[in-house]
């Protein structure tokens, strides 16, 4: 069993405070870096290859299962000493890391190298967004973590946009690799003001006291502490966790497998030029994304206080909602048309995002935070980023092979069917947490 945590009766604010408002601000800003850094390659993907020569299936390497192996792996030791030391110290060594090796990727001069630079990224990365989620919950009582989650979760849209503006428009003006040590820097200079100006918060500081479950100790009054293997094994043994991992697996398969193909796709097949995409596709990521992140996190905090099972129903309407919408966007004959068909998809992929977190975090112990997103992040980045990426740019290359002039336009309609798997998945998940509900209530 494991213990959720509700707003402490004797908690001191019943609102955030400025402090914590500045602290989300500054850890929103590391997730843009976070996000910038990580999409630099699928933005400049058609400069690249023109200079290096590489297939979509290794461009798919490059952005998937090369990067995702160290992200994902690393983010669970990572997450454990961040539970055990201080988060804010790990987080700002993290995006000192991965800021130097994505200038490294600018230093490249061949796909080894390059290779090898994404994997030093993916490492720094694993120590980026497990700390800051658990930094948000100590800074923000239950009951406002979904709306501060979903404005973290922000991140990922201004970093797209601007990495699609920033990195098209070097690109187009001078050279890809300039927009990728232009960008470490930025990160270093930015990691240094994480480490001297946010404020480490008290773990579980704002949540009532939990009984930790009988196993844990003998002592009826010890404070509950988490081991590296039990909180591993509490996570995979609970279904409620086990299960939303895997949706949001699911869902990011076809996330990233479209983040990371998205503009070639757009300038190979749909002739968008990269000026074009510096401008309309950045504010299609931007707006539109930011919009599905901010209303998924007011919608799960509104609904969640009904019923947990709107941690389920949200992310599964979102994604049927948006399955004809992304097909009009691969089918659509002109660039023009697949941007406005591509809007309701970028806003409605992401409704899973904010209460898979939210759940996680009220869910565990304070002092399991940072490992339990940590797990989170490892089973549904394994199978988005690592796979959705690879199997995309493999399905590509197999279809160019069999003779289709548009082979990366058949690949992304195959990814139709992992649309309607997540939406199952998430469907199934109405179910377990309504039992996990009922076993709670009787415990």
């Amino acid at each position: 069993m494991t213990a959720s945590s509700p707003v402490a009766p004797d908690a001191r604010p019943a609102r955030p405070g400025a402090r914590a408002w500045f602290a989300l601000g500054i850890l929103c800003f590391v997730y843009v870096l976070n996000f910038l850094d990580r999409q630099l390659l699928s933005i400049l993907a058609k400069p690249i290859q023109d200079e290096m020569g590489v297939s979509d299936t290794q461009l798919g390497l490059l952005g998937g299962l090369y990067f995702a192996a160290f992200y994902c792996i690393l983010a669970i030791p990572v997450g454990w000493l961040a539970d055990r030391t201080n988060r804010v110290k790990v987080l700002a060594f993290s995006c000192a890391l991965w800021s130097a090796a994505t200038a490294a990727c600018g230093l490249s001069g061949s796909f080894g190298q390059l290779a090898a630079s994404r994997m030093a990224v993916g490492v720094g990365e694993a120590g980026g967004v497990p700390p800051s989620y658990a930094i948000i919950s100590d800074y923000f009582p239950s009951g406002t973590r979904g709306t501060a989650l979903s404005l973290f979760n922000l991140g990922p849209p201004i970093g797209q946009a601007l990495g699609v503006a920033f990195g098209a428009s070097i690109a187009a003006a001078y050279s890809w690799r300039l927009a990728f040590i232009w960008v470490g820097v930025v990160g270093v200079i930015t990691a240094l003001i994480v480490w001297f100006a946010v404020r480490e918060p008290k773990k579980g500081g704002l949540d009532a006291p939990v009984t930790p479950a009988p196993v844990a100790t003998t002592d009826p009054v010890a404070p509950a502490t988490s081991g590296f293997w039990s909180t591993g094994k509490m996570f995979f043994a609970n279904p409620m966790l086990r299960g939303i991992s895997l949706a949001c697996g699911a869902t990011q398969f076809v996330t990233y497998a479209l983040l990371g193909f998205a503009v070639l796709f757009l300038q190979r097949e749909k002739g968008m030029t990269l000026e074009q995409v510096a401008v309309w596709y950045a504010l299609v990521v931007g707006v539109c994304v930011s919009i599905g992140m901010l209303a998924s996190g007011r919608l799960i905090d509104r609904f969640s206080k009904r019923s947990k099972t709107a941690y389920a129903w949200l992310p599964a309407i979102g994604l049927a909602i948006a399955v004809p919408f992304f097909a009009g966007f691969v089918w659509a004959p002109t660039w023009e048309l697949s941007l406005m068909f591509l809007t309701v998809p970028m806003a409605l992929n992401y409704f899973y995002l904010s209460p898979s977190i939210t759940l996680v975090q009220e869910t565990v112990r304070p002092d399991q935070r940072v490992m339990s997103g940590a797990l989170l992040l490892l089973v549904m980045n394994l199978i988005g980023l690592g796979l959705g990426p690879t199997y995309l740019g493999f399905a590509s290359d197999f279809f160019q092979a069999n003779g289709y002039e548009n082979s990366l336009q058949m690949a992304f309609y195959t990814l139709i069917a992992f649309y309607i798997l997540a939406v199952v998945m998430f469907l199934g998940m109405v179910g377990k947490i309504r039992r996990q509900t009922a076993r709670e209530a009787l415990s």
